[in-house]
């Protein structure tokens, strides 16, 4: 198994010592070529604006998004999630991947950024310690979305099919439970 880090713009090196611990291969993609390399991808935090004109100027959004519909595992962390999003803030996604609508920086800016303690039972995590950093809030369309654990009543960490997203950045733990939890999908 390879797994693919988005590597056009964002914090996806914080992942790389998780999936080393896990003793996984590991590319960085940043080429459309490369996705055929790789069995699974995870999008990281970073802005998701600058993430999604990097994906058109890369020719990456249209083949990453046809490979998702074809069923390849995907996990989009915070801007990755928003990527992800069938809507952002009311307009089209990029990837539309996942049913809900993506509310950018919802809990305010970086100076309101937090930690804070979300229990996880599909993981048999309590008080993991989730680091909100300009997060989303990801509204779901419909039940077709699985909710594995909310903060407040926002759902936090959602799974739909193959697709996963965590407005929060398990990366930033020393506890690669999120990661090995992706390898399984």
């Amino acid at each position: 198994m390879k797994v693919g880090l988005l590597g056009l713009q964002g914090a996806f090196r914080d992942h790389i010592r998780h999936l080393s611990v896990l003793g996984v291969d590991y590319t960085v993609v940043k080429s459309p070529e490369q996705l055929g390399l790789i069995d699974r991808l995870i999008i990281p935090g970073g802005e998701s604006t600058v993430m999604r004109k990097y994906l058109e100027y890369f020719l990456i959004e249209k083949p990453l998004r046809r490979l998702v519909a074809e069923g390849m595992p995907v996990w989009g962390i915070c801007a990755g999630s928003i990527l992800l999003a069938e809507t952002v803030n009311g307009a089209d996604g990029a990837i539309c991947a996942l049913p809900v609508n993506a509310e950018r920086n919802a809990y305010g800016r970086q100076m309101e950024s937090s930690i804070a303690e979300i229990d996880i039972h599909l993981l048999q995590r309590k008080n993991f310690p989730a680091y909100f950093i300009r997060a989303p809030r990801l509204r779901p369309k419909g039940n077709r979305l699985q909710i594995h654990s909310i903060f407040g009543t926002d759902p936090v960490f959602v799974q739909h099919g193959s697709v996963m997203a965590t407005t929060f950045h398990p990366e930033l733990t020393d506890d690669p439970v999120f990661h090995d939890y992706f390898l399984q999908l």
